[in-house]
């Protein structure tokens, strides 16, 4: 009988590093040709309404699954179904919106990890939401940060950002007055907002700055603007195939020019060391994160395994099982 986790489950369950290891895993196995991927698809409804639905499989974990979700009025309903592969069985039905929001946390954490100098301790975060928190969570994880400076168009929602975030991570995080002064000198960029046009600027990039570009999954939005993009030496995405299609950050800088597609690396790639993160310490780097459904699967997986393991969830007769 499946097993259902509500999201007070998955909460209790997936921690950030958890969420970490899991992503990480995933384009270890993508890279290895063990984990499949089918990118999202939409479905458009009236009233600017959408069903999204995206799947994976990781034939070496022997897990496979779905995420799907709606966005109607306003409103974001996510669901992971997870199946086992060598039966088909339905193992889990997993609430997925704070799994999703880790995952992406994580992705951006494992670019940071494979891609951000070494030595970097500075970050500056555009956007003070929910994904704006697991984001800085991810990149608190894996590099020792000194300074944090976050900016949000509310003042309120930015103050009180810095003060949760400082005493959640126990690293200083000040309430930038603008984007640029966000932005200027930080060595980690994060963009995690639902900007149509663009937030950070290239001009405002420091030399070997890394760049976690999170927010705009549709082709007419983007939060960087042209010289953002240029100025990266090297571009990562979590799927070439899933940015061609809804990366509207890389398609308004790459335009008619189809070939700087082929320089566009996966994050997989650089995980795996098939690829290179960086080359030099000022070299801009670039992380596009769409959002895969191989990072919920594997997130979804290790859920389900330490819910099993303690005992949580709560069964449900499907299909005359016992």
């Amino acid at each position: 009988m499946p097993l259902i986790l509500s999201e007070a489950d998955v909460q209790t369950l997936l921690t950030m590093p958890v969420a970490l290891a899991a992503v990480e895993e995933s384009f270890a196995r993508m890279a290895q040709g063990a984990a499949k991927l089918h990118v999202r698809r939409r479905l458009d409804l009236p009233e600017k309404g959408f069903l999204h639905y995206m799947a994976a499989a990781d034939t070496a974990g022997g897990y496979m699954g779905m995420k799907i979700y709606t966005s109607v009025g306003g409103a974001l309903r996510f669901l992971v179904p997870l199946y086992r592969v060598s039966t088909g069985e339905l193992l889990a039905l997993v609430e997925a919106n704070t799994l999703g929001q880790m995952r992406t946390g994580a992705a951006s954490g494992v670019a940071t990890k494979h891609m951000a100098n070494t030595n970097a301790s500075t970050a500056g975060v555009i956007g003070t939401g929910l994904q704006a928190r697991t984001q800085l969570e991810a990149i608190a994880a894996v590099r020792k940060l000194a300074r944090v400076r976050a900016f949000g168009r509310d003042e309120a929602r930015r103050a009180a950002f810095a003060k949760e975030m400082s005493a959640g991570l126990g690293v200083r995080v000040e309430a930038a007055r603008s984007a640029e002064e966000a932005v200027r000198e930080a060595e980690i960029v994060v963009a995690a907002t639902t900007a149509s046009k663009p937030v950070v600027l290239g001009a405002w990039l420091a030399p070997g700055a890394h760049v976690n570009a999170i927010g705009a999954n549709f082709p007419q939005k983007r939060e960087l603007d042209d010289e953002a993009v240029n100025r990266a030496g090297i571009i990562a995405a979590d799927s070439r195939e899933q940015s061609r299609m809804e990366a509207g950050d890389l398609i308004r800088a790459f335009g008619e020019n189809q070939q700087r597609w082929s320089m566009v690396r996966e994050l997989s790639e650089i995980v795996s060391g098939a690829a290179e993160g960086r080359t030099s310490e000022r070299q801009i780097t670039l992380f596009k994160s769409n959002g895969i459904a191989t990072e919920d699967v594997a997130a979804a997986a290790r859920v389900y395994e330490m819910a099993l393991a303690r005992g949580m969830g709560q069964r449900v007769e499907m299909w005359g099982e016992k």
